[in-house]
């Protein structure tokens, strides 16, 4: 078992945001890329937080898609984790290329209480993993983390929108084939991301019950549409830290204007 003083701590926290699943209120989770933005969004009353990966990766100086190195990554994830009392899930992007139990254990040990894992191959040779061989993977990971004594929250992304691999039609076939797949391997929650056409939502919620979509601000999925839907869980990727970005951008775009001065010559 992990060596972690924190290990009862992190499993109530894992349990928590399992829970969160299945209350009466749907879960809604703002993605933090640094302790201050995972601050804010616990000062307004979200029960959970997620990290972003492209958020994370951008403001360490890296690019997303595990551009990152693994040990920043998780320090930074830590920093979040460490900010908060709310659980904190971490996007684990594809996994780093860890094993199942190393990934239970790095995670488990900066406390985290749940992760993404998606089925995109970044390091590989195909765009996307295998279906079976990452269910057997999700299944692994899954099995780790019980021997480890925490039941981190797995949320399986299914990549094949965002991957826009063939047409709309091929995409919620393979899309739905990979979400079952991964179900029936243990994970909690399945997140077909960028999918935003009501009607496929509807066919992911009819075959794995709890789904994840992300929303925007703006965008055109609401959170009361969400919840029409049968979505018990939503999450805004690294929508929150682009607007946080633009308005830092807009903030300095002032200074400049306001004092000529500042301009860089």
């Amino acid at each position: 078992m992990t060596n972690n003083a924190n290990v009862e701590i992190t499993a109530a926290r894992a349990d928590a945001l399992r829970a969160l699943h299945t209350a009466r209120q749907m879960l809604v989770l703002p993605n933090a890329w640094d302790a201050a933005s995972a601050k804010v969004f616990e000062a307004a009353g979200f029960a959970a937080i997620a990290t972003t990966s492209i958020g994370i990766a951008q403001s360490l100086g890296f690019a997303d898609h595990e551009g990152a190195p693994l040990d920043e990554m998780l320090a930074a994830a830590a920093r979040i984790i460490r900010a908060v009392t709310v659980p904190v899930t971490v996007d684990f992007e594809a996994g780093y290329g860890l094993g199942p139990r190393e990934i239970a254990q790095r995670l488990i040990a900066i406390g985290a209480a749940g992760m993404n894992l998606e089925d995109s191959d970044h390091h590989g040779g195909s765009r996307i993993v295998e279906a079976e061989r990452h269910a057997a993977h999700l299944a692994a990971v899954r099995a780790a983390c019980r021997d480890e004594g925490v039941g981190l929250v797995l949320n399986a992304r299914v990549d094949t929108f965002v991957l826009r691999l063939g047409t709309a039609q091929e995409q919620l076939t393979e899309g739905l084939r990979r979400a079952r797949l991964y179900k029936e391997a243990g994970a909690d929650c399945i997140y077909p991301i960028t999918l935003a056409d009501s009607h496929m939502i509807g066919d992911f919620v009819a075959a794995c019950g709890a789904i994840n979509i992300n929303l925007r601000p703006g965008g055109p999925i609401s959170i009361a549409q969400a919840a029409a839907l049968g979505i018990r869980r939503v999450s805004y990727g690294g929508s929150l830290f682009r607007e946080a970005t633009i308005a830092l951008e807009s903030t300095v775009a002032h200074l400049l204007d306001g004092d000529a001065g500042l301009r860089p010559a």
